[in-house]
């Protein structure tokens, strides 16, 4: 499973991810969110990082030319649309991006089905909630193209295994407070992620 470290805030959490094995990091550009991060300082933490690493820039309630310029100018290779977006603004998008379903029943998780998504449990503040989905709902379905997010941690993750999911996304399930990450978790869930 390829995991992504979401809610990076400092070039430390970021190198201590990839150390650690992440495939990805989620840099927050949405101000109401704890993990808010900053155009300038995400700029700052992305150009220092190695090559082989998708750095994706998560976005809430924007338009298209905000999503691609901000990608460019911080250097992001992925945009995560985190909210209901119309059909246009994908349309216009000139950024690579995953859409994010926020699941309500289990109908939701068959949402773009032919697509690479995420899919995260919903709630009223959009991600970091540490709220879990309803497994079950994936029994029986292909998950080779979810990347599943939603109250993960070390000690739950390696449950997933025989999903097959194609990655996981975890936040707050790592964190020592809002937006700063506890090195140690971090490199406990990548190590059960990956086993």
């Amino acid at each position: 499973m390829r995991v992504k470290i979401c809610g990076i805030t400092s070039y430390e959490d970021a190198m201590s991810a990839i150390n650690a094995g992440a495939d990805a990091l989620g840099f927050v550009f949405y101000e109401k969110s704890p993990r808010y991060i900053s155009i300038a300082h995400a700029k700052e933490i992305i150009k220092k990082l190695p090559p082989f690493v998708e750095k994706v820039a998560l976005f809430v309630n924007t338009d298209a030319s905000t999503i691609d310029s901000t990608c460019q100018e911080v250097g992001a290779t992925l945009a995560q649309i985190h909210f209901e977006a119309p059909k246009e603004l994908y349309e216009a998008l000139i950024t690579p991006h995953i859409k994010v379903i926020r699941a309500k029943t289990k109908e939701n998780i068959f949402n773009f089905n032919e697509e690479y998504r995420l899919v995260d449990a919903y709630c009223e503040a959009y991600g970091g909630s540490g709220v879990r989905l309803n497994l079950e709902w994936f029994d029986g379905v292909d998950c080779s193209k979810i990347v599943l997010a939603g109250g993960l941690n070390a000690e739950n993750v390696a449950s997933l295994t025989h999903y097959g999911f194609y990655g996981v996304d975890v936040s707050s399930g790592v964190e020592a407070a809002h937006g700063i990450k506890n090195h140690a978790k971090v490199k406990e869930f990548i190590t059960n992620a990956k086993q």
